[in-house]
Order: C-alpha cells, then structure tokens, then sequence
C-alpha cells in the first residue's frame, strides 16, 4: 500500500515538474516573440533587447538572431559588445562574435575598445591596439599600455580571474561612477 502511495507521489511530482517545464518553455517562446517584434521593427533597439532577453531568462535562436542582425542593421557598438559578451560566455548561440567584435573595434569608441579588451577571453589584441593609437587619444593609450602591462597577452578578465586576479565585466555606460581603471 505504501509503495503505491509513493508511486502515485512520484508521478504526480513528475507531471508537476513536466507541467512547470513546458509553462516556462511557453513563456520563453511568447517573451522571445515579443523581443523579435521589438528588434524587427525598431531601431537602435538592441540594447533594449537585451536587457529583455536577460530579464526572460533566455530566448530562441531566432531571438538572438534577430537582434544580432539589428546590430547589423544598426551598427551598433554598443549592442554588439553585449551581445559579443553573451555569445562568448554561450559558445552555442547563432551570432557570429568575430562580426560583433569587429564592429566594435571598427565602429565603437576607445573605451568600447578598451572593455573589449579587458573582457573577452581571447581579445584581438593588435587590432584594437592598432585602433586606439591611431586615435591619438592619450587617456586610452595609457589605460590600454597600463592593462598590457600586467597582461601583455591580452587574455581578458576570464582568464585573469582563474588564475587569481579579481577583476569585473566593465560596464559601456557612462555618468555611473565605472570606469576602466
């Protein structure tokens, strides 16, 4: 009798979990619906996007996709670094990182430049060197020669924070008190 009563338990358990499950996969779907809707039909949008999708948890390929090709659209280096960061930390998702990183360097300011730098596991250390010497601004010359100097490889922060070192993904926005030093 009681193996039954546990039996029954377990199923109803199991059918509890299953039904949780497919609750948050149809949120999922409906919130990345929304988030496409948003990233098909506005612009500059991406950042917006993003911070949706985080807030959702997750999203759909094409989510990502979408908002990956409003960056694109938008040439947004801003919202390519978030999503160049995302896509770095998730090996799996459909975004090309090397387009997002290149249109951060190419497009972005020295201290996009400069996060990119610090953050990514395996930044492309001579283009964005090349980059912000050639923009003759010295206050970003001297943080970036100043984080070579202790990383000369230009491993990111990942690869700071195994072997010890403390540091934190730097934010792109401005008038909070962050910077990169």
């Amino acid at each position: 009798m009681n193996t039954q009563v546990s039996e029954q338990q377990d199923a109803q358990r199991e059918a509890a979990e299953q039904a949780a499950i497919e609750k948050r996969r149809e949120r999922l779907k409906s919130e990345s619906l929304r988030i496409i809707e948003i990233a098909n039909n506005e612009s500059n949008s991406a950042l917006k996007c993003i911070h949706q999708l985080s807030v959702a948890g997750g999203a759909t390929e094409a989510t990502y996709i979408a908002i990956e090709q409003r960056i694109v659209a938008d040439q947004d280096p801003a919202g390519a670094y978030h999503l160049a960061l995302l896509a770095q930390s998730t090996p799996d998702l459909p975004v090309d990182a090397r387009q997002l990183i290149e249109l951060v360097v190419n497009k972005g300011d020295n201290q996009q430049r400069l996060a990119l730098l610090k953050n990514l596991p395996l930044p492309p250390v001579d283009i964005i060197k090349d980059q912000i010497l050639v923009s003759d601004d010295s206050e970003a010359i001297g943080q970036m020669n100043a984080y070579l100097q202790i990383n000369p490889e230009g491993y990111g922060s990942h690869h700071m924070l195994t072997s010890g070192q403390s540091d934190q993904v730097v934010p792109l926005s401005r008038g909070n008190g962050n910077n990169l030093n």
